[in-house]
């Protein structure tokens, strides 16, 4: 008797199961078997309660059990390669040459230069010597000038200068940034030319200081990966220094010019810069040449290889070597006394110094610059450059 009842047991169920199946497959049916019922006499019939139907959904379900499927969202389309940000690089190595990589940084620049012997070349470092104020009634009336801008009526043999600079660069698209340049500078006067050499009694100058020339442009990149920076940029001199005392040009400046970044290796990376700076206005040049300003255009350039000595998990060092040079197309500067032209004059400067990342948002660069050619802006030069990154 034992051994029959789990048959008798199957046998009672089996049907009820077969009817569940019915009433699931045939909803049409189970209503009109519940509505249209003919209701005997005694309290009206209610339909089915939520319970009832959940129980029968309930033995629905151990009958036939089914996996129900989440709805699949639809895939997001892809950006186009154009619109993906390249992986930023790991950051200029140079310290002199121009950045070409475009991105958002603030930076705070100080140099120390030596022995400037005409800083009124081409009104590049500050605007046309003062002496040519003096020059009324005496045999060089030729080249008289009331409205010379530049300090004086002394003419400085050497002059040393320091430089603190605040820039501020911001990229809100990565092929494309723009950029602030706010100067404070100092100069010191070591020595003029005696006043037995000159035909006018001169008024020497001593130390100034104050703010420069304001700067500000953009950079427009025509390459930017990782490995790669090709870019234009453009940028204009304000004359926000007092010309008087040796602090600005006393005319407007662009300078458009082509930067470029190469990494090499994993340690080597190359960089470069040509350029030409432009002047706007600036002073009369001499009657000698009246078809020539005082201020000239002057063709920059310069290369710079670097090599990253250490690479560590945060710290990178990098010895870095550029050669930086101008060649002077045209202008004039001061001479003892009277004045040169210094079209065609090529000046060259070797520089070296040692950049250290320090994470992916810190850097800081300590160079000396030396001039190589006869003639000079700067004797010696020393920088020293913090870089955030952001």
């Amino acid at each position: 008797m034992k051994r029959m009842t789990p048959v008798l047991m199957f046998a009672m169920l089996f049907p009820t199961t077969i009817i569940a199946q019915q009433d699931v497959s045939n909803p049409e049916s189970r209503q009109s078997d519940t509505t249209g019922s003919v209701q005997m006499a005694g309290p009206p019939m209610e339909s089915p309660s939520a319970s009832t139907e959940g129980k029968r959904d309930l033995n629905l379900t151990l009958a036939f059990p089914q996996q129900s499927k989440a709805p699949q969202k639809p895939p997001k389309p892809r950006k186009p390669a154009s619109d993906i940000k390249p992986p930023n690089p790991e950051g200029s190595m140079v310290g002199y040459i121009d950045n070409a990589i475009i991105g958002s940084q603030i930076r705070m620049r100080f140099d120390a230069g030596f022995d400037i012997d005409s800083p009124d070349r081409a009104e590049f470092f500050y605007a046309k010597c003062g002496c040519y104020r003096a020059l009324n009634g005496t045999k060089l009336q030729a080249a008289f000038d009331p409205n010379a801008p530049g300090p004086g009526t002394g003419i400085p043999t050497a002059l040393n200068f320091q430089q603190l600079r605040f820039n501020l660069e911001y990229a809100p698209l990565k092929r494309f940034s723009v950029f602030a340049d706010v100067p404070f500078r100092w100069i010191q006067p070591q020595g003029f030319v005696p006043a037995s050499s000159l035909p006018f009694t001169p008024t020497n100058f001593g130390n100034q200081g104050g703010i420069g020339d304001f700067e500000a442009g953009f950079k427009l990149a025509a390459v930017a990966s990782r490995n790669t920076y090709l870019t234009f940029q453009f940028r204009t001199y304000f004359p926000t220094g007092d010309s008087y005392r040796g602090l600005g040009t006393a005319h407007y400046s662009v300078e458009p010019s082509v930067l470029y970044y190469q990494k090499l290796t994993d340690r080597w990376s190359a960089e470069a810069q040509l350029g030409d700076w432009h002047p706007i206005g600036g002073s009369a040049g001499v009657p000698t040449n009246n078809t020539e300003g005082f201020a000239g255009d002057i063709f920059t350039y310069g290369i710079g290889p670097s090599y990253q000595v250490y690479r560590g998990e945060r710290v990178r060092i990098a010895p870095v070597v550029e050669m930086v040079g101008w060649r002077v197309l045209g202008g004039f500067q001061s001479l003892q006394p009277g004045f040169k032209e210094v079209g065609g004059m090529n000046i060259v400067n070797i520089k070296g110094g040692v950049r250290t990342s320090i994470g992916n948002n810190n850097s800081f660069y300590i160079g000396f610059g030396q001039a190589v050619t006869h003639d000079v802006w700067y004797k010696h030069i020393i920088r020293f450059e913090y870089r955030y990154s952001f």
